[in-house]
């Protein structure tokens, strides 16, 4: 199923004010999101009001989908990072074109199983590494790929630390203890690796 054919039922709309929220968990929900341009954040807000991040979606990403085929309600929040630009697909419109054209609803439920193989493995990224192993995971994603091998941190530290799924308290003593160990150099917003093999051996010996 070609991408254009689903954009094409899509309405799209465009999100100037950051951290405008998409839908609320528990939300009745009526459709769903496809990410063209920007960054949405996906959580969770516990008993005590603490919001943990699930994950964060990027251009090419849905937010939402999951209301397709199963429950009335959002199951989490969701709200813009930066500016945004989205396609929105009312869930009955959706559900009338594929009584048209079937095969979409493959292309959704293969999306969604791909969705729930990266979702298990961010939640057991977080159960079973330390949040210096999680930086360090994070920190190779981001990597320039040059041969300084240095991070511009687009994000506030109290993000990424929900992002990683601790507190910035944590994530600074993590940050400056891996620096003292002389692996990183942090300036500003921006983060030097500085011994690639030795963070990457930290990493296989939690694989």
């Amino acid at each position: 199923m070609n991408i254009s054919v689903i954009e094409s039922i899509g309405v799209e709309k465009k999100i100037d004010k950051v951290r405008t929220i998409l839908f609320h968990a528990g939300q009745v929900a009526d459709g769903f999101y496809y990410i063209k341009e920007g960054d949405v954040r996906v959580y969770k807000t516990d008993i005590n009001g603490k919001e943990i991040d699930v994950a964060h979606f990027g251009p090419g990403h849905f937010v939402g989908e999951v209301i397709l085929f199963s429950g009335t309600e959002y199951p989490i929040t969701a709200s813009v990072v930066k500016k945004t630009k989205l396609l929105y697909f009312n869930k009955n419109r959706l559900l009338k074109a594929i009584e048209k054209n079937p095969p979409i609803s493959m292309f959704f439920l293969k999306l969604l199983a791909n969705k729930c193989v990266t979702l298990n493995q961010r939640l057991e990224s977080i159960a079973l590494k330390t949040v210096r192993q999680r930086l360090i995971q994070y920190l190779f994603t981001q990597c320039s790929g040059d041969k300084e091998c240095k991070i511009a941190l687009g994000i506030k530290k109290a993000d990424l630390a929900r992002r990683l799924g601790t507190i910035s308290e944590t994530l600074s003593r993590t940050l400056n203890q891996v620096q003292k160990d002389g692996l990183i150099k942090v300036e500003g917003k921006t983060i030097h690796i500085l011994k690639c093999d030795v963070l990457q051996n930290e990493l296989k010996a939690c694989s």
